[in-house]
């Protein structure tokens, strides 16, 4: 008697599969609910400081890459 208590049957491949994938879009679903969306006014703001950071970076490495051009002449220029 014992052993048939002891022997619980599992449940079938489909229906754990059907109720993993069913919890995880309800679980998605409240998390999508969470989302808090920035304004457009934020949206703008922060693209324009983006926009002005990679400018001001690009200008950075242009000046960079310009000195060490020029260095690099006046060394190869000497070694001749």
């Amino acid at each position: 008697m014992a052993e048939k208590a002891e022997k619980v049957k599992k449940e079938n491949f489909f229906v754990r599969t059907g109720r993993n994938i069913s919890k995880f879009f309800r679980d998605t679903k409240g998390e999508i609910k969470k989302i808090v969306w920035p304004t457009p006014k934020s949206v703008f703001r922060n693209t324009g400081v983006v926009l002005v950071t990679i400018v001001v970076i690009g200008l950075f490495v242009f000046g960079l890459d310009t000195l060490l051009v020029n260095l690099l002449g006046l060394i190869m220029s000497v070694a001749k």
